[in-house]
């Protein structure tokens, strides 16, 4: 009786506490006008704004009279807005963007949302009184969330309140829950994505103070969300970039392999470094330039923004012979000047920097010295600092990489110019679009200043939408050890939902560790070549380059290398799917198996980060503990096969013999492999010499596969279609296999390539056949006979030539 009356009690005091927020300051319907794209409602208290941006998509806008209306950084700047359906009943508003509909009730205000009339969510009254900014959700039973960024709590954030503030975490492990890049977004396992456009500190609260209710909330800023659903999970991501903006293409170098430490000391070192690389037939792309380029120790040069020529006498010339060898030169840089630096005197005389209440320079310590922060919200500002990048583009930089853009010390009370608004805004209320802004200047003018060369911009803090400016984020400064590789899958999944699909980590590990563990070490290189960006990196006094390890190390660093070379025309291909849908390259099982689940019932297949798909041909499964000799492995439903061996393997649960020269990797049956031979870097690549691998098993009928290809450096191959798209297919028959190749021939020059179809897991053919289709009725019809089979690999390898025509290969069992 007496634990009865305290659950009472406590269920009473929950819906007294939402109930609480929901009414105090209530707002009142009055009217509201509509055109064919926008709702708006007038209320006793401000205005309701709802406007759609593509199907399926809504936003919603909250403004009170006296309100400062804070730009929208999330959305895409091209959005126009589309046509929206209205009917009015009694007491309700029923708004329609094609399946999405809004229900607003005129009495409370509150909006339910369904999708082809399945409840997904409701939006309860929001009191433009009451500040900060909060906004309810409800949440259903069982319901699972996904989102919030970076943080390291499974996959599944129910349960918790998330601070959003970018922030920090060095040498984090197995937990987190507030990291270097959050996103106020949310995922639901209903198929519904939830962004909120709103750039201050705040917090994300997913069923912790009440089970079954969301509230987003803010100090300051802009009121408004954007809601979006689908039947599919990747049709949500698609969506989603389709409102945030698509990440365009990268450089194809940025792909390769990076040489990079904290830090190359001097311009020998540099030069050494590449040297070995070299010497030791390890292929690499890129050299990163850590801070001691404007400085010879870690305190006191930030903000120099110039070369330290005792240490790097001549870095034109060291820029222009690493070019010669086909390595481009990334720099660090920051968006602290100190009191110290050379530029100090100039930010400060040129009013760059952001401001105290008395309208100087705000002036702070951090771990670097005395510091003000370049105000990026500023035009002045902006134009200020692009000075700096434009010294380092002449001399032949190649990208750049932007550091501690949380920024790793704000101070609330720090004043930033807003030239959108024309107002001057405190640091809390803008921090967590520091970044996304520095991201934006430095695109938007290397586009115009080097309209021809695509941006490499690496940072680590942003907003929502950075993507769409080239941004390239990392997981910061994680622990050099075995609990600090074991959250990476997870990390880099949350963030590509989310567009963010080049989130990497610094293989091998950043922070601390007390000897070299090559065990550790080389399962991170290995889980590396499958991730969007292969960048060993860490503190120097273990070297984080397998250059400077032993034979044994190097050699199995060398072959996971290569191995990346040799997939490269996948992962470009992934990187162009990316730039067109917004798909990620690393995908959650339950992108694609979402009925499944684990053998012994243990967790939903949502929840899984053991391992994950690269791309939709690939299943990857990390190695994250040391001194296993075998483990188990819940393969998804279908047929896979162990992309070392062939062996193939029924979905369910395996047990698998480990090998130290690789990770567990598998390959679906029916997929497409186009690789290449091995390379030194990617300056010299090219698919005009390709080899298709093909995974063949009866139970698949038909498949496909694609391969994108372009010059790998133009900045608008996509936008003039310039680029060449080849789609390969199978059909399984009772004669046999029939493979199929074509490609779009608008699309580039004449392209002719030689082709080596090798088809896995195969019975000997009675008779290879070629058929050419050129255009009209032009058709050219021969039987290959140099073809080679292997019966102990059970490989069929075809060797032909494929210029413009469509390939037919048809294949007698």
């Amino acid at each position: 009786m007496k634990r009865s009356f305290i659950k009472y009690l406590l269920l009473a005091g929950a819906v007294f506490y939402g109930s609480y927020y929901y009414f105090s300051g209530q707002s009142n319907y009055q009217s509201y006008q509509f055109t064919n794209n926008q709702l708006t409602i007038e209320t006793s208290k401000g205005l309701i704004q709802l406007t759609s941006y593509q199907e399926n998509s809504l936003e919603v806008l909250f403004k009170s009279p006296q309100e400062r209306l804070f730009p929208s950084y999330a959305k895409s700047e091209d959005l126009k807005p589309k046509t929206l359906l209205l009917k009015e009943s009694d007491g309700h508003l029923i708004l329609s963007s094609e399946r999405l509909t809004a229900k607003i009730d005129k009495q409370s205000l509150a909006i339910d949302y369904f999708f082809d009339d399945k409840p997904l969510t409701r939006q309860f009254q929001y009191d433009f009184t009451n500040k900060p900014v909060r906004l309810d959700f409800s949440l259903a039973d069982q319901e699972k969330i996904l989102g919030g960024g970076q943080r390291v709590l499974g996959m599944d954030r129910r349960g918790h309140k998330l601070p959003l503030y970018n922030r920090a975490h060095y040498g984090y492990t197995t937990h987190s829950d507030q990291m270097y890049y959050s996103l106020p977004v949310i995922t639901s396992d209903k198929k519904f994505t939830l962004i909120f456009d709103n750039a201050a500190k705040g917090s994300l609260d997913i069923g912790h103070t009440l089970q079954n209710q969301m509230r987003f909330e803010a100090v300051s800023g802009r009121t408004a969300y954007l809601i979006m659903a689908e039947n599919s999970y990747q049709g949500l991501t698609e969506q989603y970039v389709n409102l945030t903006g698509k990440q365009p293409l990268p450089p194809r170098w940025a792909l390769g392999n990076f040489a990079s430490r904290f830090g190359y000391k001097s311009e020998q070192e540099v030069r050494e470094v590449v040297e070995k690389f070299i010497q030791a037939d390890i292929p690499l792309d890129t050299v990163i330039i850590d801070l001691y380029w404007f400085g010879k120790d870690i305190k006191g040069h930030v903000g120099n923004l110039d070369w330290d020529y005792d240490t790097f006498p001549t870095p034109q010339k060291m820029i222009a012979d690493l070019k010669e060898k086909g390595i481009k030169t990334i720099l660090i840089t920051e968006p602290f000047v100190l009191s110290t630096s050379k530029s100090w005197h100039e930010a400060e005389q040129k009013q760059v920097l952001a401001k105290n209440e008395a309208g100087e320079a705000y002036r702070y310590d951090f771990y670097f010295g005395n510091t003000g922060l370049i105000d990026v919200f500023d035009n002045k500002a902006q134009d200020w600092f692009w000075q700096k990048y434009q010294f380092l583009f002449d001399q032949g930089v190649a990208g750049t990489w932007g550091d501690l853009g949380e920024p790793e010390v704000h101070p609330d009370d720090i004043l930033h110019q807003v030239s959108e608004m024309n107002q001057t805004v405190r640091g809390d209320a803008l921090h967590n679009a520091y970044g996304h802004q520095w991201a934006k200047m430095v695109y938007e003018k290397q586009r115009q200043y080097q309209p021809e060369q695509r941006p490499l911009i690496m940072m680590r803090s942003g907003f929502v939408g950075s993507q769409r400016y080239g941004m390239i984020p990392w997981t910061g400064d994680v622990d050099r050890s075995w609990d600090g590789l074991k959250p990476q899958v997870e990390l880099s999944l949350q963030m590509g939902l989310h567009g963010l699909a080049y989130t990497h980590s610094d293989l091998g590990g950043f922070a601390g560790g007390e000897v070299f563990d090559q065990q550790l070490y080389l399962r991170w290189l290995q889980f590396g070549v499958f991730q969007p960006v292969f960048r060993p990196h860490a503190q120097d006094h273990i070297a984080p380059e397998p250059v400077f390890h032993d034979e044994e190390t190097q050699t199995i660093a060398r072959e996971a290398i290569k191995l990346r070379y040799r997939l490269m025309p996948y992962i470009y291909s992934l990187a162009f799917e990316n730039s067109l849908t917004g798909m990620p390259l690393m995908r959650p099982l339950f992108f694609d198996y979402e009925q499944d689940t684990d053998l012994n019932g243990r967790q939903n297949i949502i929840e899984r980060t053991d391992s994950y798909l690269f791309g939709d041909a690939f299943l990857v499964h990390p190695i994250t503990a040391p001194n296993q000799t075998s483990i188990t492995i819940d393969l998804p439903s279908g047929i896979w096969f162990d992309f070392a061996s062939d062996q193939r393997y029924a979905g369910g649960q395996i047990e698998y013999a480990l090998n130290p020269q690789h990770i567990p990797v598998f390959v679906k049956a029916g997929a497409f492999i186009p690789m290449v031979k091995p390379l030194n870097n990617l300056e010299n690549y090219s698919t005009d010499s390709l080899q298709l691998h093909y995974y063949f098993a009866e139970e698949i009928e038909v498949s496909e596969g694609h391969l994108y290809d372009d010059d790998g450096v133009s900045s608008d191959t996509i936008e003039r279609k310039q680029y060449e798209s080849l789609r390969f297919t199978a059909k399984h028959t009772q004669d046999g296999l029939l493979i199929q190749l074509t490609k779009d021939t608008s699309l580039m020059t004449d392209t002719r390539r030689q082709i080596e179809l090798i088809i896995h897991d195969f019975d000997a053919p009675k008779k290879v056949r070629i058929i050419r289709l050129n255009s009209g009725s032009d058709r050219n019809e021969e039987e290959v006979k140099n073809y080679q089979y292997h019966p102990e690999s059970r490989q069929l390898s075809i060797i032909f030539d494929w210029h413009q025509e469509v390939i037919n290969l048809q294949i007698e069992k």
